[in-house]
């Protein structure tokens, strides 16, 4: 990375009231940084929500847009819109919505203006659960997980959210995390290079709902990456598939081991989900094969 993209102006100023270490902060904050000021976020109920939506001050150093849970897409839509009436093609419209508004209360937004191929980025932070409100499941939490709703461990498997973009065809969509700057920066640098509906997926640990130490945060999106239950990858217009990062691979058990949330997982379903990254990851490199050829 050249030293000047590290050293871009701040759209995120300190004393925030993030949780320390969140994994979202290092997200966004970077994030802003590849955008710039001519950015305007459109904000669901959430953690961002909850730290930008503070009258009168805000941590966020560009506009924003507070919606409902289940209307980022849509309202992002509107102000897509509303820029477009007004001669404005040059405004980044960048739509914020964690996990829970995202694979859940706010999928129907979201597929509908995937759908439609509107001209807005989408980010996905996905910390695995409805950490706001106090840690419950959401359909992107892991099988083996405690929450407050599952304290045994969720059951179901984690919904597939990027294969649900895949399958409109969008134009641009990628996985991310924190713990890959580089990797991560050039999938923002794409999508706010590319025209149409883009979408990515970033995975964001967060401390007090995994049950780890606020220094762990990078330490366990790598593991994550390294485990293969979160791989790297873009995927173009549906189609062609790119994995974008190769681990040598390392045990699931190695990831999960450092997580309070996973203490009550037992030896039988450990090797179950083994099996199951194992399958999808041969899925995945099966694909970006086909579609290399």
């Amino acid at each position: 990375m050249k030293k000047e993209q590290w050293e871009s102006p701040e759209y995120l100023h300190p004393g925030h009231a993030f949780c320390a270490g969140c994994g979202f902060v290092l997200a966004f904050r970077h994030i802003l940084k590849v955008l710039g000021e001519d950015t305007l976020v459109a904000i669901t109920a959430g953690c961002l929500g909850t730290n930008s939506g503070f009258y009168p001050t805000s941590p966020i150093k560009v506009a924003g847009y507070n919606t409902p849970f289940a209307s980022v897409a849509a309202a992002a839509t509107g102000i897509r819109a509303a820029l477009t009436a007004q001669g404005n093609q040059s405004t980044q419209v960048l739509a914020v919505g964690g996990d829970g508004g995202s694979y859940d209360i706010g999928l129907q937004a979201l597929s509908a203006a995937a759908e439609r191929n509107e001209d807005i980025l989408y980010l996905c932070y996905d910390n695995e659960g409805y950490m706001n409100t106090g840690v419950q499941r959401s359909s992107a939490t892991p099988p083996g997980a405690w929450t407050t709703t599952t304290p045994a461990g969720k059951i179901e498997r984690k919904k597939n959210l990027p294969a649900i973009m895949m399958a409109h065809r969008v134009p641009y969509l990628a996985t991310a995390t924190p713990a890959y700057p580089e990797d991560f920066l050039a999938k923002v640098r794409k999508a706010k290079d590319t025209s149409g509906f883009r979408f990515l997926q970033v995975l964001c640990p967060c401390p007090p709902g995994w049950g780890i130490q606020t220094q762990a945060t990078l330490k366990l999106a790598r593991l994550a990456v390294q485990s293969r239950i979160f791989p790297l990858y873009e995927v173009y217009d549906g189609r062609r598939t790119v994995i974008t990062i190769q681990p040598d691979p390392i045990p699931v058990s190695t990831y999960l081991r450092g997580q309070a949330r996973f203490r009550t997982i037992s030896h039988a379903y450990l090797e179950r989900m083994q099996q199951e990254v194992d399958y999808d990851w041969a899925e995945l490199r099966d694909r970006a094969d086909r579609s290399a050829s």
